[in-house]
């Protein structure tokens, strides 16, 4: 299965979101990927399934728990996918960064030249 048709379904893009906080137990994945998305356990696993077939997550035993945390390689492999399209948007995320900086300082001048309220007035 191609990256992208891992990373296309809601489900699994949800869980590997929940593993970017670091490792977590099967059944907090479970509960918390089964209310958001209102599926069962099973339905839950499956994806896990997928997830770590594809080698996008990792799982190891601690007694009877199941662990899961991320497996960054096959992220990699995406974001070089990506990196010959990213001409197209990094300069508006360059002029986005310029424009709230600019803001800041304008705050920031805004604030030292404000009049202070706790001196007196004539």
């Amino acid at each position: 299965m191609h990256a992208f048709d891992i990373l296309g379904d809601p489900v699994r893009r949800r869980i590997l979101v929940l593993l970017t906080a670091g490792e977590m137990p099967a059944g907090d994945v479970v509960q918390n990927v089964g209310a958001h998305f209102g599926i069962t356990q099973p339905a839950v696993s499956q994806h896990l399934k997928v997830l770590r077939e594809a080698g996008f997550v990792r799982v190891r035993a601690d007694g009877t728990r199941r662990l899961y945390s991320l497996e960054t390689a096959p992220l990699r492999e995406v974001d070089e996918w990506l990196d010959p399209f990213r001409r197209f948007w990094a300069p508006r995320l360059d002029a986005l960064a310029t424009e709230i900086a600019r803001g800041k300082k304008t705050r920031r001048e805004a604030k030292t030249t404000a009049p202070n309220d706790d001196e007196e007035h004539p």
